[in-house]
């Protein structure tokens, strides 16, 4: 992360378990018009077209602060801005509105107030929200304060995509998910050793959710080899597939 002078802070601070992490803070609430940045180093997209951003963070309660202004806030804006190559650094970060696209503000389910907070009753909040379709090499994420007390404890930015798996005696590769949430992404099968196509081209379609669906066609055993549970083609000759037979979601994870 890459924070604004004299705003965001990192400091020691504590989760909800009373485990040590480091967190960014920012409570500048006694002064009106706050504009304060955050910004992690460029993120590699690795061919994904739709990014989730899971965040977990805490937010003070503006009633429990005395003497605040009416310009207190319990939410915060996430943006990001697509890039081909690195451009912002601790020196020439850039602290701007404009060149950023809005996600969405993110508001706090729960606040916490002094009295929860040195009971070290932390109320913290987790929300995810996603965006696309890019088309750069990768992006930054921004987090925008502009008048809150809160503490932003980790940030997990990740992909989602159908893994490889083998059905109806055919191979499908591992895919990513579209650029929307609803969308259907086709994948072509191939044929298992001894194995070969009939009826319809092969497909599965990969949804938004990293699963497969709605399977098209089917590769069925050649003459003179019999099946073996859907994914090997048995016989005289037989070549048994190695790889991940398992089925279900798959999930790709960036550092940030």
């Amino acid at each position: 992360m890459v924070p604004a002078l004299n705003e965001w802070e990192e400091v020691s601070g504590y989760d909800e378990n009373l485990n040590t992490i480091r967190t960014y803070q920012v409570c500048n609430v006694f002064e009106p018009n706050q504009n304060n940045w955050l910004l992690t180093t460029f993120i590699n997209r690795r061919g994904a077209h739709r990014i989730y951003t899971e965040m977990r963070f805490t937010v003070r309660d503006c009633s429990s602060l005395p003497n605040v202004p009416g310009s207190c806030k319990e939410t915060f804006n996430l943006y990001y801005y697509e890039t081909d190559s690195v451009i912002a650094t601790k020196k020439s970060a850039f602290w701007s509105e404009a060149p950023y696209l809005k996600v969405d503000t993110i508001a706090a389910d729960e606040s916490f107030s002094q009295v929860d907070f040195g009971g070290r009753l932390m109320k913290v909040n987790t929300e995810v929200r996603s965006f696309g379709p890019l088309t750069r090499n990768g992006f930054y994420l921004a987090f925008q304060d502009y008048g809150a007390c809160m503490s932003l404890l980790s940030v997990r930015v990740f992909f989602k995509k159908c893994p490889s798996i083998v059905q109806n005696f055919a191979v499908f590769p591992e895919t990513m998910t579209g650029a929307e949430s609803t969308s259907l992404v086709i994948a072509r099968g191939t044929c298992i050793p001894n194995a070969e196509e009939v009826d319809v081209p092969i497909k599965l379609y990969c949804n938004g959710d990293g699963e497969w669906m709605v399977p098209i066609g089917r590769c069925t055993c050649k003459p003179g080899y019999e099946p073996e549970n859907s994914v090997v083609c048995k016989g005289a000759q037989c070549q048994a597939l190695e790889g991940d037979e398992a089925t279900g979601t798959g999930m790709g994870m960036f550092r940030v």
